[in-house]
């Protein structure tokens, strides 16, 4: 649905700064790289702790946006074409907006809370009710205080039921929450450790959930949840609505859960409802999954569902990916996977992801019909085609029978038809996809999980998956604790310290840092022929790579006279002036770096008219993470303080000097253009332990990477690498055989003993083996057995109940901290991540 900034102006409230021309506004915005349709798009300037989105408005102008809500004044004359209304809060009035779009449409909603399984019970209830009803829901989880807003913006007039969710981390957020859901119908999942740290109590914490469900008609959850935390059903649901409860205790529940049988590979759940007996069987095992399909049970029967209905549908529940994953592709590729729906908000989202990802490639779409949207099918796609147009992909795959003969893109875009996901399958050519971004889009009936198979490079089943959605919220982590107009460098060295320069960089880059950091030129120039275009200093560069280091546009580190004459000398014999460089001071990591004595001779080549224009002065701290070596950490400052500001003055002075003897027509050099040199000293953990020496600019290293010291563990730093691998084979052995060579891995026991597809040409180091090492399968930390071999690993698995080949096995990440398996191979997080083998796969995604 589409509406006025007049409508939208009278609802807000606001003050026009200057009255808006005629628009359509479909579509709410509040990121300046994510504006697919400027002309019809309204953008909330937001502001936070770091960022101000007004600062945005002149990008945003030129991109087309003609209608801006600001809470600030903004000097009208930038911007002759376009409506601003200025109202006291952005994010209030955002809110309001989605609140008043709500309440637009009369139909049952469902509101879920909960600690867990709130997406996969929304995406579950999805695909058992959308062949019936026209369903508007959430998107993955967008279930905050921006994203419910976002979410709401899907209704349309053709939605039967919506299902959204709403999440919370404190007090006094599920209100603002309510008032836009207004759920008919309450489904509260569970209660959980999550965000236990915003609350005093998880009984607190269950009342704030519940706020949500203050006006709903049925509330649906657990019988003795409330009291299981001191709670009457009076203190969750003062409205008094109905309930619908479940147990797997009490049979005064709604729905009594009488008996869960499992098998290797399925559940069969029996239950009793209004004196009616039935079962249903689920393809899963694990308790989440088993309470979850109980709630999908519940809400279906209070829908009006039959047993049989439910039965059916729970039958055919698969896994819900709801991560956008980024893997290598054949021939060079890059594979996009979001191969499980297909609705218009979800594209808008998945070609967000491509553009931000796919660089300089062409971008290829593999899309099939839109199914059950309850839109017109010509509007349907030719919506679906304006985004693939503001997308500027460069190809488009379209599969099924309605896509095919409905979807009309310009010339621009190369389009190829399939009537079926088989048709495609028997025509692919091998040769038919090369280095191109390729995003699989499609509704679960497709199943485009082949398609990802066919595409996707083939590897061994080690995988090193990277979290870009945590590698974001550690970089927030950190530019939250920074003070203002401190910049921020990351550092994408070592591959990003293993987990993969090129896409970790472009996602960097996305997210606007200001700098990039890599130690050999190579480095550098992959981020460039991945489309990377931030300054990226590179700490150490060869007098061979200077014709690489210059036609790149990279910025190398001076450290020494000799780096220096030898750098200076290129550049004059290249004619080459005013090109960029970093100043590094020796101030006692004793390791590279200019030491006082030798300034002279950098000023002096200055002085005389060098050919670089010198960016930054910095130096690196020894030991900024241990308290021990505070006292050398401040001597290490006061030294860089001082050969920072006899290089500052000295510059300064020449600048004062050139500009007096300089033609006023002529234009200063970047150099000279420069008041002060930018200074940068803090990484990682200094920009916590040590704030004042934040300076201009800090270094983010591994901290970025979830990857914390003492000084960071409540930062809440989230790991962004899990080190993933299966079970190639199990064997039963009997006391005294061994394992592996040389016969050191002896048995006492009859054990039972898994091979695992993992050595240490895979970066899993030999010390780690006989025991000293261990690795996570089924929840249950297991110790080596015997040597570590160059391409399997083999763990003592006989106290594991259920094991099977083909298992996964977690040799690090979230539940197993890299720290731990650093500590066991004697070692440090570095070394672990960086000597990850470039033969293991590497999969990025994005929830």
């Amino acid at each position: 649905m589409n509406y006025t900034p007049i409508e939208i102006g009278s609802l807000l409230n606001g003050q026009w700064l200057r009255n808006p021309p005629e628009l359509s506004i479909g579509y709410l915005t509040f990121d300046s790289r994510k504006v697919f349709f400027p002309s019809s798009s309204v953008f909330f300037a937001l502001t936070g702790e770091r960022r101000n989105g007004q600062r945005y408005l002149p990008e945003l102008y030129q991109k087309g946006v003609r209608f801006f809500v600001v809470s600030e004044p903004v000097d009208i004359s930038l911007y002759p074409e376009a409506g601003i209304l200025q109202v006291t809060d952005t994010l209030t009035a955002l809110q309001q907006l989605a609140a008043w779009h709500r309440s637009r449409f009369d139909i049952p909603v469902i509101g879920i809370a909960g600690s867990n399984g709130k997406t996969i019970v929304k995406e579950w209830l999805f695909h058992l009710l959308n062949d019936q009803l026209r369903i508007a829901r959430s998107p993955r989880s967008y279930n905050s205080q921006i994203g419910v807003p976002l979410s709401l913006w899907s209704l349309t007039p053709e939605h039967q039921l919506g299902i959204f969710e709403a999440g919370i981390s404190q007090p006094g957020e599920m209100e603002k929450l309510a008032r836009m859901i207004r759920p008919t119908i309450g489904l509260l999942t569970n209660i959980g450790d999550a965000h236990d740290a915003g609350f005093s109590s998880r009984a607190s914490k269950l009342t704030e959930k519940c706020k949500l469900f203050a006006d709903c008609k049925t509330v649906i959850f657990e019988y003795d949840l409330p009291a299981r935390h001191g709670l009457t059903l009076e203190d969750l649901f003062p409205g008094n609505p109905q309930l619908f409860t479940w147990s797997r205790v009490y049979q005064e529940a709604t729905l009594f859960v009488s008996s869960v049988e499992k098998t290797s590979n399925d559940t069969e759940i029996s239950f009793q409802y209004q004196d009616n007996h039935f079962s249903l069987r689920i393809p899963f095992t694990d308790q989440a999954a088993i309470e979850n399909a109980i709630h999908c049970t519940a809400v279906m029967l209070h829908l009006g569902y039959s047993a049989e209905k439910i039965r059916q549908g729970l039958a055919k529940l698969t896994p819900v990916n709801m991560r956008l994953e980024r893997k290598k592709g054949i021939n060079h590729c890059t594979i996009i996977n979001d191969s499980y729906s297909a609705d218009l908000h979800s594209l808008h989202i998945a070609l967000q992801f491509l553009q931000q990802q796919h660089g300089q490639q062409p971008g290829t779409v593999i899309l099939s019909d839109f199914l059950q949207t309850g839109i017109d099918s010509k509007e349907l796609y030719a919506q679906v085609g304006r985004e693939l147009v503001q997308a500027q992909v460069s190809r488009v795959i379209a599969i099924g029978a309605e896509i095919s003969t409905t979807l009309t893109l310009p010339e621009s875009i190369r389009l190829e038809i399939y009537p079926d996901t088989g048709s495609f399958m028997r025509g692919f050519r091998f040769a038919h996809f090369h280095e191109e971004t390729i995003l699989i889009k499609g509704a679960r009936a497709f199943a485009f999980e082949q398609i990802v198979q066919l595409l996707e490079a083939k590897s061994h089943e080690t995988v090193l998956e990277i979290d870009l959605n945590a590698l974001v919220h550690n970089l927030k982590t950190y530019q939250k604790l920074l003070k203002p107009n401190v910049r921020t460098m990351a550092m994408v060295k070592a591959l990003a310290y293993g987990s993969g320069g090129a896409e970790v960089a472009s996602l960097l880059q996305f997210h606007k840092v200001d700098y990039l950091g890599v130690a050999y030129v190579d480095e550098g120039v992959e981020l460039r022929a991945a489309g990377v275009s931030l300054p990226v200093m590179v700490l150490n560069t060869e007098e061979s790579s200077y014709e690489a280091l210059t036609l790149h546009g990279l910025e190398p580190v001076l450290y020494s006279p000799a780096s220096m004459l030898s750098f200076d000398q290129y550049l004059k014999d290249q004619g080459i002036t005013n090109y960029p460089v970093h100043i590094e001071l020796e101030t006692g990591m004793n390791r590279l770096g200019f030491s006082e004595d030798e300034l002279s001779t950098l000023l002096g080549l200055v002085e005389q008219g060098a050919s670089f224009a010198i960016q930054t002065v910095f130096s690196h701290l020894a030991g900024s993470e241990d308290p021990g070596l505070d006292d050398f950490t401040i001597q290490q400052a006061g030294r860089f303080d001082k050969l920072y500001d006899i290089i500052a003055r000295s510059i300064s002075s020449r600048n004062a000097d050139d500009s007096g003897r300089k033609d006023p027509g002529v234009p200063r050099s970047r150099e000279q253009e420069k008041q002060t040199l930018l200074k940068h000293l803090a990484n990682s953990a200094a920009i916590v332990r040590h704030p004042d020496l934040q300076y201009d600019m800090v270094r983010l290293g591994i901290g970025l990477y979830g990857v914390a010291g003492k000084a960071e563990a409540d930062l809440g730093l989230q790991p962004v690498a899990t080190l993933r691998s299966t079970i190639a084979q199990l064997k039963r052995l009997h006391p005294g055989e061994t394992v592996s060579y040389n016969r050191r891995g002896e048995v006492k026991r009859e054990s039972l003993i898994a091979t695992v597809r993992i050595g240490y040409a895979d970066g899993y180091s030999r010390k780690l083996g006989h025991g000293a090492g261990k690795m996570l399968v089924k929840g249950q930390l297991v110790p080596t057995i015997g040597t570590i071999c160059m391409d399997m690993t083999m763990i003592d698995v006989t106290d594991i109940p259920g094991i099977a080949e083909g298992d996964e096995v977690i040799i690090f990440g979230k539940e197993l901290p890299i720290q731990q398996v650093a500590a066991w191979a004697g070692t440090i997080p570095y070394e672990v991540m960086t000597g990850i083998s470039g033969r293991v796969r590497r999969v990025y995604f994005e929830e």
